[in-house]
């Protein structure tokens, strides 16, 4: 494997803290809100390394859902103010973190929580600081899947545009269809995710890097009470082939997706610091990782899964490096279709990738996901000695 030279500028991963991932609308977070979730692993990540909140030059936020349940805003249904960058401020300051401290939000759709690492490593390489942190939440409990919002009417003309409003589920079918997807090779993949992940979580692989959360959770009657959340929710070891194959589609009379090959819909949040090489050294933080690329593509809105199998080649390119050259792949599980496509693309040797499972196993908080990735990534390639 082809070993690259450290440098003091390098873009280095110093930490990084999750909180467990929990089933929407009926797990332990389905009332706990984006900003409890947030400030939770904000806080992690600081004490953790003993880093004082004023060393931060900026921090990052993907908050994915802006349409909010009126559950949650007594006003009703609310465009979240500032594309989510109120919510994210308010844990900001329940995590104690100044308001000297800058913050942001993005959203790339299911890649956000990449974004928000790659947005923070831009600043820390242009000289703008030397420590920031990348964070991503999503409560899909609290949020209006739903709407839209207000679109023009001339998205008619253009076929790209009208595709954009295509269900989710939809584009899983159309990967499929356009591929040579079987079913078969969904539901394969999809009990390959479970099992990794029930392996890993049975042997204490997560504990590393979930933060418990004690938080609130009402009953249909409405009586509250206290729990502590401890680890991810939507793991399933008993899940077999026969199981999976007797799931009915569920976006398409006759198609191959089904909720057994999807990832779930679930509640999480995570964050990352990064930090200038020097700077890490200068303070005695751990390097958990360095991030030496990244890529982002544009793919036709009717298969949007399809990104990580055009991405991965041009993050290698730039960073000098070749598939063999890499121990480990992450790649999103939001279907078992587009995962196995990508995997397919790139002749990626399986045991390579998300060897711990990934989001049909553990679940897709949207704007979380990226995040958690990176940190579950580097927190296997240190246990394996790997790169």
């Amino acid at each position: 494997m082809q070993r690259l030279q450290a440098s003091a500028a390098d873009v280095v991963v110093v930490h990084g803290r999750r909180t467990a991932i929990c089933r929407a609308g009926r797990g332990g977070f389905k009332d706990t809100t984006p900003d409890e979730l947030l400030s939770a692993v904000m806080t992690a990540v600081l004490k953790d390394v003993n880093l004082r909140p004023e060393e931060l030059g900026d921090i990052c936020v993907e908050y994915h859902h802006l349409v909010l349940n009126e559950s949650l805003l007594s006003t009703g249904n609310v465009l979240q103010p500032g594309a989510g960058a109120i919510m994210a401020r308010i844990a900001q300051f329940l995590s104690d973190i100044p308001e000297t401290v800058p913050l942001s939000t993005v959203n790339r759709q299911c890649s956000s929580g990449l974004q928000a690492v790659a947005s923070i490593a831009g600043g820390i390489r242009n000289g703008s600081y030397d420590i920031g942190m990348a964070c991503g939440v999503e409560s899909m409990s609290l949020a209006d899947r739903g709407n839209p919002g207000n679109i023009t009417s001339r998205l008619m003309e253009k076929e790209k545009a009208r595709d954009c409003l295509i269900p989710m589920g939809i584009t899983s079918e159309n990967v499929a269809e356009r591929f040579g997807i079987s079913r078969e090779k969904q539901d394969t993949f999809a009990l390959a995710s479970q099992q990794k992940a029930a392996r890993a979580q049975s042997k204490g692989c997560f504990q590393a890097e979930i933060v418990p959360v004690t938080t609130t959770v009402h009953d249909d009657k409405g009586t509250k009470r206290s729990i502590t959340v401890t680890q991810d929710e939507g793991i399933r070891p008993s899940t077999t082939m026969e199981g999976l194959a007797k799931l009915k589609p569920a976006f398409k009379k006759d198609g191959s997706t089904t909720a057994g090959n999807s990832s779930q819909v679930s509640d999480g949040a995570a964050a990352i610091l990064l930090a200038r090489r020097s700077k890490a050294e200068e303070l005695g933080l751990p390097i958990l990782g360095v991030l030496r690329s990244y890529a982002v593509v544009g793919v036709p809105p009717d298969i949007m899964g399809i990104g990580p199998a055009y991405a991965i080649p041009i993050a290698l390119q730039k960073a000098g490096l070749t598939v063999s050259d890499v121990d480990i792949f992450e790649i999103n599980e939001a279907f078992a279709s587009q995962a196995a496509y990508c995997v397919e693309k790139l002749r990626l040797p399986s045991e390579k990738v998300n060897p711990l499972g990934g989001a049909v196993a553990l679940g897709h908080p949207l704007g979380c996901t990226g995040a958690r990735q990176v940190i579950t990534l580097l927190n296997e390639l240190k246990r394996r000695g790997k790169r």
